[in-house]
């Protein structure tokens, strides 16, 4: 007979973070807030997409932020000039956020009036994507010189977000990126994304996000 037991450490906090999750979800949709979970690769220009989304929404929506990351607030002061509010989630060195993460950030923004938050998780393509943040829905960012590769590398992530942007399209021709081929291997790992080319820098494509936003909104609202 043995004499200890053995406990799935990470079947049990899963679990327990998906049942805070939904939690989290119905309260935020009880008080009609749409939080908005953005994902990506350090670099895929997350927070340069955020300047342009909240500049052109900001007149339409009360817009809060939450800028996670293990350290610094850099990003946190770049947003801040939009006008929207915003808080600096630090993450004690872990690689993502989950639910009660995300509940504490809530609480520290302030989200009382607020219509639509974002929450820019850690740049990271494997831990965000295991834990469920209690987002009303998830959006990730790929940017060109990533490569078209990144669903067969990182499948778990492609497989959970609603939404992706693909950045950088300026750059398109000086970098072997092929959009055609990477909706083909999108296709077998999550049929129901929508794919949106973008490049925030200039503003190309981005009405086609902002009206995606919208229209979330409004069903989530519904």
């Amino acid at each position: 007979m043995d004499t200890y037991k053995v406990i799935e450490i990470k079947e049990s906090v899963f679990e327990n973070n998906d049942h805070q999750a939904n939690l989290l979800r119905d309260e935020l949709k009880e008080q009609k807030t749409f939080l908005l979970n953005l994902m990506s690769s350090p670099g895929s220009g997350k927070t340069t997409t955020l300047v342009q989304t909240i500049n052109a929404l900001k007149h339409e929506f009360s817009i809060g932020v939450m800028e996670a990351d293990i350290d610094s607030d850099v990003d946190a002061k770049i947003i801040s000039e939009t006008g929207a509010k915003v808080i600096q989630v630090h993450t004690g060195g872990m690689c993502h956020l989950d639910a009660d993460m995300t509940r504490q950030g809530l609480k520290g923004l302030g989200i009382q009036g607020i219509d639509l938050v974002f929450l820019e998780n850690v740049g990271n393509l494997v831990c965000p994507a295991e834990f469920d943040t209690g987002a009303s829905k998830n959006a990730m960012i790929l940017s060109v010189p990533e490569g078209d590769d990144k669903p067969l590398k990182y499948p778990l992530m492609f497989s959970i977000v609603d939404v992706l942007l693909i950045n950088k399209i300026d750059v398109m021709d000086f970098f072997d990126f092929d959009i055609n081929l990477l909706k083909n291997k999108l296709v077998k790992i999550n049929p129901e994304i929508q794919v949106i080319p973008i490049c925030a820098k200039t503003g190309e494509g981005i009405e086609g996000w902002l009206d995606w936003i919208r229209d979330e909104i409004k069903q989530w609202n519904t």
